[in-house]
């Protein structure tokens, strides 16, 4: 969770320094900030947000599948191609997983305080990006 509070924190700083003095190119730049930060939450590797939900289940990052999907379908790039390259073992792992596996156990455990915490952290800051990402692409108009 650290990579994504800091660049988030970054992305503010932008923000209300754009709003101080009501630069569109600090605005740009805390845009630019929050996407990346909510793109990097996609639960799957090579994101964070792949290590992060890993704590709660591998199965989480057959969610971001779909995802991925969805976001080449809308802005194909050869870039995402690399990336489902790079996160096809993680989702074979994700299909075989195996919660009984001493090896699955071992790796992969964590206390429910510990998994709440990192459920709401997650999904605390997904929403946050969302909704700043979607309303400072507002404010700086069409493109």
């Amino acid at each position: 969770m650290a990579g994504p509070l800091v660049g988030t924190l970054g992305a503010l700083v932008c923000y209300f320094l754009s709003r101080y003095y009501d630069s569109r190119l600090l605005l740009a730049l805390s845009y630019a900030g929050f996407f990346i930060n909510l793109f990097n939450l996609i639960p799957l590797a090579p994101f964070d947000g792949g290590r992060v939900t890993s704590i709660l289940s591998p199965r989480i990052w057959l969610i971001g599948v779909p995802i991925r999907i969805g976001l080449f379908l809308w802005r194909p790039s050869p870039l995402l191609v690399v990336m489902a390259l790079m996160a096809a073992p993680q989702v074979m792992r994700a299909l075989r997983y195996d919660r009984n596996s001493p090896e699955t156990a071992a790796y992969y455990s964590a206390d429910a305080e510990t998994k709440v915490t990192y459920a709401v952290l997650y999904l605390g800051l997904a929403a946050f990006l969302a909704v700043m990402s979607y309303d400072v692409k507002n404010m700086l108009g069409p493109s």
